[in-house]
């Protein structure tokens, strides 16, 4: 048997360097929200393969949908000879996706594929150039969504130059508020300041698209005040600009709705999906208004492997899990334990800057003191990775790697929950009592 130490090497020996690793594990196998690895040593689960796997892994719904679908075809290229699994999974999705009007959905492979082809398609619906992005936002590592990215380091250093006509303003991060306010006295300006950007940075009559997460991901687990997005929007509509939802990581239960933007009210002129849509498997999608959807020429949009039948089919197969299991009541209730929790984190360790979240997406900052807000970059590693040798895998977020951000399996246990919870808490208890007293 391979160990990890042993593996670790050949993948060292026979890997670059730039796909990079949090934990120097290797997983045997997997289920629910457990993970053993090649040694045998049994993990809680709160990466959930960076939220892919929100039903849990190895679904048995998923695999039996997947077995089924092998022993009929495995590949024939939608493009050449159709079948129906795409079809029946865009009507599924153009059913729960928000928005009352009539919508078309098309397939991608990853986040970055289905984000690319969104602004290819506001792009050819407008006949306009420009896209707005936000800071601390995370789009993809592909030449648009890289550029659409704002992290430098590690995503984008070194990679330049990035594609043209992306213009970036502030996202609604009220620990952080880039405009030194504090809301609500704030009175949304960060919103407002769409108006302004048109007369400083870019006219509105150049601008396609607006794509923003719900929730940042990578960002940090961000989440705007209610009224943000419903402002953002109005403006869009009223300057003819499309507004898309980047639902990658928000998308498919997380935040306790099917898609985080329910929880705002809004309805996106174009959704983003990928991650948890198939259970594990690659896939992602693109849905928006009919007319919008339709304005690319025919052979404008595709790819080979794009709508895979095995994927689809493992993406109904999830939406059928959502149903029986109850899957957002479940992550609904699985946010209260654990922002109650990192609350009580809060009042006991000074390292804890802030808590936030929507759902049972939930983020807890990480800062050396709580007046400068100095991320705590250093001490966030070092919880990770003592909370691994206790037996948990986790994974940080933000431009400064500095918040602890739970994207555990909603199918996880009470009983493995509070294990993890209770895993952060003691080594929190002893980090803090090496580095702050």
């Amino acid at each position: 048997m391979k160990t990890n130490e042993l593996l670790l090497k050949e993948r060292n020996r026979e890997v670059p360097q730039g796909p990079f690793n949090v934990h120097p594990i290797f997983a045997e196998r997997a289920k629910g929200a457990i993970i053993v690895d090649v040694e045998g040593k049994e993990y809680i689960d709160f990466a959930g393969g960076i939220g892919v796997n929100n039903i849990g892994h190895c679904d048995e719904e998923v695999i039996k949908a997947v077995q089924d679908q092998l022993q009929k075809y495995i590949h024939t290229c939608f493009h050449v000879v159709m079948y129906e699994p795409y079809v029946e999974l865009a009507k599924r999705l153009n059913e729960i996706t928000p928005g009352k009007f009539p919508k078309k959905t098309m397939f991608a492979n990853s986040g970055a594929e289905a984000v690319e082809n969104a602004i290819k398609i506001a792009r050819h619906a407008t006949g306009r150039p420009a896209t707005i992005a936000f800071e601390d936002a995370f789009h993809g590592r592909t030449l648009l969504a890289l550029s659409l990215t704002s992290k430098m380091k590690p995503y984008k250093f070194g990679f330049a130059p990035y594609a043209p006509e992306i213009y970036r303003m502030p996202y609604a991060y009220c620990y952080r508020c880039a405009l030194g306010l504090e809301y609500p006295s704030c009175e949304i300006r960060c919103a407002y300041f769409l108006r302004e950007f048109f007369n400083t940075h870019i006219s509105a009559e150049h601008v396609a698209a607006l794509i923003v997460e719900p929730v940042l991901g990578e960002g940090g687990f961000v989440v705007p005040p209610r009224e943000y997005f419903k402002i953002l929007k109005k403006i869009c509509e009223e300057n003819g600009i499309v507004f898309i939802a980047d639902e990658v990581q928000t998308g498919f239960g997380r935040t306790a709705k099917m898609f985080a933007m329910e929880h705002y009210e809004v309805e996106p002129d174009i959704i983003v999906m990928a991650k948890s849509i198939a259970g594990g498997l690659p896939l992602s999608a693109i849905t928006g208004k009919a007319e919008l959807m339709d304005h690319p020429q025919v052979g404008g949009l595709g790819g080979t492997y794009a709508g895979n039948p095995l994927a689809c089919r493992a993406a109904l197969a999830v939406l059928d899990q959502f149903e029986k299991k109850d899957i957002l009541q479940r992550a609904e209730r699985i946010g209260k334990m654990v922002f109650e929790r990192f609350k009580q984190f809060y009042e006991r360790f000074p390292v804890v800057g802030d808590v936030r979240g929507l759902g049972a997406m939930v983020g807890m900052e990480l800062v050396v003191d709580r007046k400068t807000k100095e991320p705590a970059t250093d001490f966030t590693k070092r919880l990770i990775n003592r909370c691994r040798e206790k037996g948990l895998l986790m994974i940080s977020a933000g431009t400064y790697s500095n918040i602890i951000r739970p994207l555990m399996p909603l199918v996880i246990t009470d009983e493995q929950l509070e294990r993890g919870l209770s895993i952060i808490e003691e080594s929190l208890s002893e980090l803090s009592s090496k580095e702050f007293l």
